[in-house]
């Protein structure tokens, strides 16, 4: 089976990202079963409200 790109909507901003085949890999090779259902920057920002880093931004 050919693999390719994935475009996928973000469950945050509603914005389109490409989910590449590289990033396929990454993820098979960590043992990550799901794709992504955030684009970058809305993980980003998910991670740092997890870890209270804007919190210390002031």
């Amino acid at each position: 089976m050919e693999k390719k790109d994935i475009e996928i909507t973000c469950k945050d901003c509603g914005e389109k990202f490409i989910f590449t085949i590289r990033e396929q890999e990454f993820y098979k090779e960590k043992g990550f079963d799901n794709k992504p259902v955030r684009c970058k920057a809305c993980r980003d920002k998910k991670k740092a409200e997890k870890t209270g880093y804007n919190n210390y931004r002031r």
